[in-house]
């Protein structure tokens, strides 16, 4: 899935152990096989060559993380969507330098996406694409389903004191030998220092994304690689969204919808979820000259980390980080 992944497993005989681990390891393999858009021999390549033209079968997988991303997608009003890939081609972001697409460009491409374009027959798991150059990617929910695989093969093990991590989402298993919780570190967006804060979690599912590693700069202004699919534009305003979620999956998907919403209905829809928590950081940069101009003059920038209250307990800011501020909400 042209990615990174950990899983560590505490035991007292690594050798034994190490059969759990690439069993593990293993459901990671089966899911790039499905679902990686980075291979032309995956499912969902197959699907995205055949689905434009045709009503095709996919394998029951595959069909089950399609099912939830347009779940996700509907419940999102279109935040998280699945078909949005051609925008990150235009924008450079894959497969290219990155660049600010004229608004032509960007219209021309939001008329030829959406995940409402998906035909998808639950019952039967058959799918159709209503645009004919359609494509979906589910890089954004696929990792979070190998996270929930990867646990499931642990727990069937008999393994009892694991965490997995798959590119930023995780899932635990138990508690670490002798301790109550994990602690897992929430990164610094602008990399100030490489934790801002850290999380105490028991057995859960979380999933970050952020701004961190792609963007262009154009007079000053840095436009992130995270774009909003119903305006063709990057998000504004927030670095990052970290949310725990009953699945890694879930998490991965909501963590991806957060950003799009931006902090206002990113919280809202998260106090008003049952099975959604939700830590997002807001920048304090937001006037007009850009963040880097307020770099530059030496400005100082302090981003507001908003935490519902249900974490409240559970995370703290490092001592270094006093260029952030914690609010409850």
């Amino acid at each position: 899935m042209g990615t990174w992944g950990t899983i560590t497993i505490a035991t007292a005989d690594s050798a034994i152990t190490q059969a759990s681990a690439l069993r593990a390891k293993d459901g990671w393999d089966h899911v790039n096989e499905l679902m990686s858009n980075w291979s032309q021999t995956s499912e969902i390549s197959r699907v995205n060559r055949e689905a434009g033209s045709d009503t095709v079968a996919v394998d029951p997988e595959l069909a089950l993380v399609l099912g939830e991303a347009l779940s996700v997608a509907e419940a999102s009003n279109g935040a998280f969507d699945v078909t949005v890939e051609p925008l990150v081609r235009i924008w450079g972001f894959l497969g290219g330098e990155p660049r600010v697409p004229d608004a032509e460009s960007i219209a021309s491409t939001l008329s030829r996406i959406g995940w409402h374009k998906v035909y998808f027959d639950v019952g039967n798991a058959r799918v159709f694409y209503r645009e004919p150059t359609l494509r979906v990617d589910l890089g954004g929910i696929a990792k979070g389903y190998g996270v929930d695989l990867a646990t499931k093969h642990l727990r069937s093990a008999g393994e009892t004191s694991a965490m997995i991590n798959l590119s930023g989402n995780i899932r635990t298993i138990g508690t670490p030998p002798g301790r109550e919780e994990w602690s897992v570190g929430i990164r610094d967006p602008r990399d100030r220092v490489s934790f801002l804060g850290t999380l105490r979690i028991a057995e859960a599912a979380l999933a970050t994304s952020g701004q961190y590693e792609q963007f262009v700069s154009v007079d000053g202004k840095r436009y992130g690689h995270i774009l909003d699919p119903r305006t063709g534009w990057p998000v504004e305003g927030v670095l990052s969204v970290t949310v725990l979620a009953p699945t890694a999956m879930m998490a991965d998907a909501w963590s991806t919808a957060f950003f799009v919403m931006g902090v206002e209905e990113a919280k809202a829809v998260a106090s008003s979820s049952d099975d959604l928590q939700l830590i997002i950081i807001e920048s304090g940069d937001m006037e007009s000259d850009g963040m880097e101009s307020r770099e530059r003059s030496g400005s100082r920038i302090v981003d507001t980390v908003w935490v519902e209250a249900s974490l409240a307990e559970s995370f703290r800011l490092i001592d270094e980080a006093d260029f952030a501020q914690i609010r409850l909400f």
